[in-house]
């Protein structure tokens, strides 16, 4: 059965990007979305089922980082940071780390990456299924 997924971007163009990335990875499958760290916790709080949740950090309303803080204490699905700001050993991704993200994955090209799968594909379906075997 596959991991569920909700992906949390307030991209509408990034959500699809990621969406469409997932649906190529069996062991994978999308079952929520939310454009801002405030209604991820109000869809986790209505009942949505989740394993993996893959997060933005820069956000209107609640960002990324907020959503960190307040997540681990209501839901136990693994948490990664899919984010542009989020680049390995930077603040963001130490906050990241920090306040419980279970894996850190940069975006290749800014707020909205269109080249997400041919430069980061690899590394974010590795980095999924490590959380999830952890």
């Amino acid at each position: 059965m596959p991991h569920k997924v909700m992906i949390v971007d307030d991209a509408a163009m990034m959500r699809l990007y990621i969406s469409s990335f997932i649906k190529g990875l069996p062991d994978f499958k999308v079952v929520a979305q939310a454009a801002n760290g405030q209604e991820a916790l109000d869809k986790l709080a209505s009942g949505a089922e989740v394993d993996l949740i893959l997060l933005d950090i820069e956000m209107p309303v609640m960002d990324g980082l907020e959503f960190l803080r307040h997540a681990k204490l209501k839901t136990r699905a693994k948490i990664c940071m899919l984010s542009s700001v989020a680049v390995a050993g930077s603040p963001h991704a130490a906050k990241a780390r920090e306040l419980g993200a279970d894996g850190v994955v940069a975006k290749p090209s800014g707020t909205v990456s269109h080249d997400l799968e041919e430069k980061t594909g690899g590394e974010l379906a590795h980095t999924m299924r490590a959380v999830m075997a952890a």
